[in-house]
Formats: C-alpha cells, sequence, structure tokens
C-alpha cells in the first residue's frame, strides 16, 4: 500500500513539469547555431524573416524559404540549390527556449535520423 501511494505522488508531481517553448522569439532575428557531429562543432550565423533565412556557413551563403508549420516547426527550403542533397527540403523542430536561445532538431523530409543542435540570438 504505501508503494502504491508512493507512486501516486510521484506521478502527479511529474504531471506538473512543462518544458519552456516561447517558439515566437525565434520567427525573426540574428542568430547562430552550433551542431556536433562525430565530435566536432559546427558554427553558422543567420538571420531569419517570417518567410526567408540567410546562412552564413564555413564562407558560404545559403538561402531558404521558411514555411512554418506550427509555431515551433518550420520546412527550409534552398532557393538555388546547386546539388541533390540542397534540393531536399529540412525540416526544423524547436524543443525548448530560453531569453536567448533555443534547442533544436532537424532532419531532411522524410529521413528519420536527426541531428540537434542550439541557436542562439545575436
Amino acid at each position: 500500500m504505501k508503494y502504491l501511494l508512493l507512486l501516486l505522488v510521484l506521478i502527479s508531481f511529474s504531471g506538473c513539469y512543462q518544458v519552456e517553448r516561447n517558439c515566437n522569439l525565434y520567427k525573426n532575428g540574428s542568430f547562430y547555431s552550433e551542431i556536433v557531429i562525430d565530435g566536432i562543432t559546427y558554427t553558422s550565423r543567420f538571420k531569419r524573416t517570417d518567410n526567408l533565412q540567410v546562412e552564413v556557413f564555413e564562407d558560404k551563403i545559403d538561402s531558404s524559404n521558411v514555411r512554418w508549420i506550427n509555431d515551433c516547426e518550420m520546412i527550409f527550403k534552398t532557393i538555388n540549390p546547386k546539388n541533390r542533397i540542397e534540393k531536399k527540403d529540412v525540416h526544423l523542430k524547436i524543443l525548448t527556449t530560453t531569453d536567448s536561445s533555443y534547442t533544436f532538431e532537424y532532419s531532411y523530409v522524410g529521413e528519420s535520423k536527426k541531428q540537434k543542435g542550439i541557436a542562439y540570438t545575436n
């Protein structure tokens, strides 16, 4: 009986915690992101409006149309793709937010392998 009571108390406390996601703070602005892939940290800088993102990564400028699925998810479509990979749309989901950053996961549309990163306000 003690264990049942303890279990009920733990379940009631676990339902009170919610991850903060104020994604509207990150629909427009200047940001930089850090992504770690195979132990290597990659950094990019980008500016985003409601429907356009211009990114600088490894001294290359890339522009994408942005389509918001909901307040915290978007699809990027490269404007002038130069190869097959760039023709693939990218799905990005904001997982958590703070007052100056957000954690996100992204993948090519239709693929299950996801990467995570953090973007910061500039």
